[in-house]
């Protein structure tokens, strides 16, 4: 990837700017904040990123307007000639794909509500700015003069100890994805590879339509299978994207999946807590990085995570930074967009984003901390690149999403006790359950469980459209009354689930409480515990995720429940239960 330090096209940038200069902003800017102070008459331009450049790009933004507020350019530290122009960048984060479609929308269809009109783009991967393209049936974004600004491949971050027990078992170092799915496979899962305890593989990625990470691990996956299919050729077509005996080795690997979610910042999270929740997940090599420097909430994981490069190929993420032709953008905007991403490639930039744990994009910048051997890395990987598809390729890969991914059975386990009837939780309960199944993939099985003094199977388990209207009726008629037979609800309910012997779908309850048991049957918390860990051995074990909800729910016994399941408890009240809802509804 060369700097654009050394393109001509710079130079007519700058004169281009220096003809045209006028204080002029942006049709629809992409956010209303300002990074850092900006300088009088500035050309105004906006950008949306991806979430990762969160960690560098507001402070980046910042300093190149308070460069040209100081009087310099920023590019070459040289105070501003006579008559240069300014410029003033604002901008904020958003996922990938819904941006892509927020732009594509704008074009096409400008009344729907996810509309978005930066004057840059900079989605993780380029894959979205020539789905981009393809969508829109125009030329948005020049993918020749594009320029990548931060490097990262899509690794697998897996534990040491779980890669050694494969390496040691198959007695090779390169593992690919069959050797994951040997692992899944085996009749008694990790402890054939001399992993104690639970058996069966946890992985996690997420949803390809709006993330990067996902789309590029989707796509490995289809590689994968159409090699193991005999597949030869160097670019993955539509043929092979077709082929159902490809989709059906994609949906093997997909066999591997616990959960997924919209998000990569809940992955990041949650397998920092340790080999018990997630064995290996899709993650960018930065991501990986940032987990064993012990940054995200969880603080230092347990043990070291290392990153897998698949020996069938992976991706690199090159967070290109897009400059959007179209109507809301002038030929000024334009030429003071190119102005930033040349400042993004100085090195002084590079490093500051290496030290996020990216790759430099300027191939002038060595490579340096942290991107070492002690934070899980290798530098001379990945040695398998896998060739980019074309865009009506990648949009077949989207599209057989719903086809290939890991299907679900969710039962719904509802307080609904008394104590539910204050401050109007059972109302804002109803509306955040009805979210809920709104953004529910319709080929999940759901049903519903309530409990108070009594616990209740209200909706048995079936297909989401069989039982979509009785769902719909039963939880708009709960009412709150009664006690709170909360242990003896999960044990039930976990029973219920064990029950559901399809070993291809995640098998998941998502508990909603406000309060304590005050049950009377009998049933302890231990009784709860001993339903999740008997079925925590199974190869397909039954999950349950806790929502605490308000500020008397019993956080000790939920976060006992969770770690009995090797999940995490989630917390809302009134206000935010919606918001919870809807999250946990994206890991199915």
């Amino acid at each position: 990837m060369s700097s654009r330090r050394h393109n001509p096209f710079y130079a007519f940038v700058l004169l281009l700017l220096l003809l045209t200069a006028c204080d002029q902003s942006p049709a629809s800017p992409a956010s209303t904040a300002v990074s850092g102070a900006c300088a009088p008459n500035s050309v105004a331009i906006t950008i949306i990123y991806a979430p990762e450049s969160q960690s560098y790009l507001p402070q980046v933004m910042a300093d190149f307007n308070d460069s040209y507020r100081n009087g310099r350019n920023p590019v070459t530290g040289q105070p501003l000639a006579s008559g240069e122009p300014t410029i003033c960048i604002s901008g904020e984060s958003g996922s990938s794909g819904t941006t892509m479609q927020g732009i594509v929308n704008a074009l096409i269809a400008p009344n729907n509500s996810n509309i978005a009109r930066p004057t840059i783009f900079e989605p993780s991967v380029s894959h979205w700015l020539a789905l981009a393209n393809y969508q829109s049936g125009r030329q948005i974004f020049d993918l020749v003069q594009t320029q990548a600004t931060a490097l990262a491949p899509v690794v697998m971050a897996i534990w040491e100890s779980r890669l050694e027990a494969i390496r040691n078992t198959i007695g090779r170092e390169d593992v690919g994805w069959q050797d994951l799915l040997d692992v899944l496979n085996s009749p008694n899962g990790w402890q054939d590879y001399g992993i104690s305890g639970r058996r069966t593989v946890y992985y996690g990625h997420t949803d390809p339509l709006v993330s990067s990470t996902a789309l590029s691990t989707l796509i490995s996956e289809f590689y994968a299978s159409a090699r193991a299919n005999g597949f030869t050729g160097r670019r993955l077509t539509s043929a092979e994207v077709r082929d159902p005996d490809v989709q059906s080795g994609v949906r093997q690997i997909e066999e591997l999946i616990r959960h997924y979610s919209t998000r990569t910042t809940e992955f990041r999270n949650y397998i920092a807590q340790g080999p018990d929740y997630l064995d290996f997940v899709a993650l960018e090599e930065n991501d990986l990085i940032y987990i064993n420097q012990g940054r995200s909430p969880e603080g230092v994981p347990p043990e070291r995570l290392v990153a897998l490069y698949p020996s069938e190929g992976t991706f690199w993420h090159e967070h290109p930074m897009g400059i959007v032709n179209a109507s809301w953008t002038t030929e000024e905007q334009r030429a003071a967009a190119s102005v930033f991403v040349d400042y993004v490639l100085t090195p002084a930039v590079q490093r500051r984003i290496m030290a996020e744990g990216f790759r430099p994009a300027n191939p002038d910048v060595p490579l340096d901390f942290p991107l070492v051997a002690e934070n899980g890395v290798d530098v001379n990987q990945p040695r398998t690149v896998l060739d980019v598809p074309a865009p009506e390729v990648i949009a077949a890969i989207q599209q057989s999403w719903a086809f290939v991914k890991k299907q679900a059975d969710i039962m719904l386990l509802i307080d609904v006790s008394g104590s539910m009837s204050n401050d109007g939780k059972i109302d804002q309960a109803i509306e955040a359950a009805l979210a809920f199944l709104a953004a529910i993939d319709s080929n999940s099985r759901i049903g519903l469980a309530t409990f108070n003094s009594e616990v209740e199977i209200v909706v048995e388990l079936d297909d989401y459209e069989s039982v979509q209207a009785t769902l719909d009726r039963a939880i708009r008629s709960l009412r709150a009354d009664g006690g709170t037979e909360l242990f003896a609800s999960v044990r039930e309910v976990v029973d219920y689930m064990t029950q559901q012997t399809d070993a291809e779908r995640i098998r998941a309850i998502v508990l909603l409480s406000d309060g304590e048991d005050t049950g009377d049957n009998g049933f302890t918390l231990n009784d709860a515990i001993d339903a999740l860990e008997a079925s925590y051995s199974d190869l397909n074990p039954v999950i349950l995720i806790p929502v605490a909800y308000g500020s008397d729910a019993d956080i000790n016994a939920l976060n006992a429940l969770a770690r009995a399941s090797s999940t995490q408890i989630q917390s809302g009240d009134p206000a935010s239960i919606t918001d919870v809802l809807e999250l946990i509804s994206s890991y199915f």
